[in-house]
């Protein structure tokens, strides 16, 4: 925990020591529901491996060939394990194994939490209904706050602080609020950060990391990468931060080659 506090120090200005990464891999949605057969086939599992040891962070499918995830989840990383197509974790459809040369970490992370991004570039996948990508943000739409919004975002893991993970994917639906307010419970954030309420303890938590926060509708796009939350507990219902990824819509698209 303290490594976590003293790179946030260096990277968000004024945050006070409640801010913490979601990393820990204890669980992940909290007070959410389980997710429909097929809900977000663009969401993947990525097990990151440094060594002997391995890690659990999530990702979206934005691509034949590129899966985008958090920075901080590929953070001195030797490689990672790609779960495609798991509703239920432990079944997934099909995995894919790729190096550390495979995963392109924003050049200014971990400069600032707002860039706080990787793309993995993997093997061809093809899409069927359980495996398919998340639309990016058109490039017009760059400028857009979606403040006042409702969005939802994915993972696997414990319901609550400490309990089991549990084997079928769990969603929350939660309405996106201004970076000022945000602000208030962590002091100064960039622009490229986009937060969202967690009234009753609905929210992300550790092991999340990574994961997709998109639009609400038939045709959801990706607007949020799973950040960070309150340090002393999940359902604390201080805001979840997400990675905008319209800052970084040039970016993905000079690595990648994807855009809208």
């Amino acid at each position: 925990m303290w490594i976590v506090f003293l790179l946030l120090s260096a990277i968000v200005e004024a945050a006070p020591p409640t801010l913490s990464l979601v990393e820990h891999f204890d669980h992940i949605i909290t007070n959410g529901y389980p997710a429909t057969l097929g809900q977000a086939p663009y969401i993947v599992g990525l097990l990151m491996r440094a060594g002997a040891a391995g890690s659990w962070c999530g990702g979206s499918i934005i691509h034949h060939n590129w899966v985008l995830t958090a920075a901080h989840c590929t953070d001195d990383m030797d490689g990672a394990t790609i779960f495609y197509g798991a509703t239920r974790r432990t079944q997934a459809l099909f995995s894919v194994n790729v190096s550390a040369e495979q995963i392109i970490q924003h050049p200014e992370w971990p400069q600032s939490i707002g860039n706080d991004i990787a793309l993995i570039r993997t093997p061809h996948v093809d899409y069927w209904s359980l495996v398919n990508k998340v639309a990016l943000p058109a490039i017009a739409e760059r400028s857009k706050s979606y403040v006042d919004e409702m969005a939802t975002t994915c993972g696997w893991g414990s319901t609550s602080d400490g309990s089991p993970l549990p084997e079928w994917l769990q969603c929350v639906d939660l309405r996106i609020i201004s970076n000022q307010r945000c602000s208030r419970s962590y002091g100064r954030l960039p622009a490229s950060v986009l937060c969202v309420d967690t009234p009753e303890g609905r929210s992300i938590c550790d092991g999340d990391s990574g994961g997709p926060l998109v639009t609400m509708g038939e045709e959801p796009t990706l607007i949020g990468v799973t950040s960070f939350s309150d340090a002393s507990s999940c359902t604390s219902v201080a805001p979840a931060g997400f990675t905008r990824v319209t800052a970084h819509l040039d970016w993905i698209e000079e690595v990648s080659g994807v855009a809208y």
